[in-house]
Order: structure tokens, then sequence, then C-alpha cells
């Protein structure tokens, strides 16, 4: 895909992040491997203003190369998770609210559904505490996500990030987290959580990422 379609796409996928309930106002964003630099968001335009031209192009280190905009500040995040996991072709981060919830509390969102067993490998993983606007973030989540299955992580005090091969397959994965996020958040509040066995997870996993679906 070269930079003008994935300018495109990138400004559909984050009509979605509104429309899925996973921001509000102008928090969020969503980024692509772009050669060797990356596409992201605009630093505090609102989702219906955005648009192919605004995409901002930076380097690996989250340095605008070209546009008069200026990247979204989570760019240094994305950058480093880009340098240091050569898989991943998409970014996406929110706040949404039951996944934030479960950060704020510094807890994992544990296993406790087929179809978290499905999209995620096991629960998904909370990460430490880092400030915004550098590469903390992103050496935390290269941290925890770099040997977990789990493509999403939550990140204490702060919110998610969600990572695919694709923006779109990142995107799916902030859409699932935020809802079995609220599902385990319900089922927490009836007090008796059923945990899935390991085996069980393991061969959900396998069914879902080799069978499941159009091959």
């Amino acid at each position: 895909m070269n930079h003008d379609e994935l300018r495109q796409q990138l400004t559909t996928l984050h009509l979605e992040l509104p429309r899925q309930g996973l921001v509000t106002w102008t928090s969020g964003n969503i980024s692509a491997r772009a050669g060797d630099g990356m596409l992201i968001k605009p630093s505090g335009v609102t989702f219906d203003d955005l648009t192919p031209e605004s995409m901002v192009r930076t380097d690996l280190h989250g340095r605008r190369l070209d546009g008069a905009l200026s990247p979204s500040s989570d760019a240094a995040t994305h950058g480093y998770i880009y340098r240091h996991l050569p898989h991943v072709g998409g970014i996406v981060h929110t706040h949404s609210p039951y996944a934030t919830a479960w950060a704020a509390n510094a807890r994992e969102i544990p296993c406790v559904l087929t179809a978290m067993a499905d999209e995620f490998g096991g629960p998904i993983p909370c990460g430490a505490f880092a400030l915004i606007g550098g590469e903390e973030i992103g050496a935390e989540v290269v941290r925890v996500l770099g040997h977990h299955r789990s493509p999403a992580i939550i990140l204490q005090n702060h919110g998610v990030f969600t990572i695919g091969p694709s923006p779109r397959a990142a995107l799916k994965a902030a859409v699932m987290c935020e809802d079995v996020a609220r599902t385990v958040f319900l089922a927490a509040q009836l007090g008796n959580m059923q945990p899935l066995a390991q085996e069980h997870i393991d061969r959900l996993f396998d069914r879902y990422t080799t069978v499941y679906g159009q091959r």
C-alpha cells in the first residue's frame, strides 16, 4: 500500500474510534508503518476534521518529516514500538472507559472468556506507569508485548495500546479489548468469575488463529 492509500485508510479507521466508543474529543490515535517511517494522526485535531492530507509523516523517532501539522504527542511511543517490533504494521492508542478502569486499578484483565482466549491468547496484561511524551511508554509496551501473545496492553493509570500487522488489525484488537474489558468488569461485580484453564486457552487460541474464518 502506498502512502496515499495509507493516508486514506488511516482517515477512515480513525472515524471508527469515536463510533466504537473508544475515545472522546481528540484523544486517541492510530498510526501505520510507512516505509522507513510512519504516518500518524496530528495532535489536537478532532476526528471529524481529519483528512488524508492531515496525517503526519514522521521518522521512527516521531520527528516530523513534512507537512505543517504537529504529530500526535504519542508519536515517539509509536516510533519506539515500530523500531523494536518489526512485525508491527499498525498501532492504536485509546482511553476506552472499561479497559482504562482496569488500568486505573493496575490490574490485568483476566482470561475468563473464550473470546479473550481467541483474540488475546490469555489475559490482557497491565504494564507499569510511564509518562507521556517520550519513549518510556513505548519501552513498556515492547517489554510486555515482546513476549506475550496478546496484541493489547493496558498501561497503569493511562489507557490502551494495541498492535497488529496492519492498522486495521490493531483497531480490531482495540475494539475487542474494550468489549471484553466491559464484560469482565460486569462479571467481577457478581463476584464469582471462573478462569479458563491454560490448556483450554491454548486450544482456543490455536483454533482461532489457524482454523477460524476464511483461509
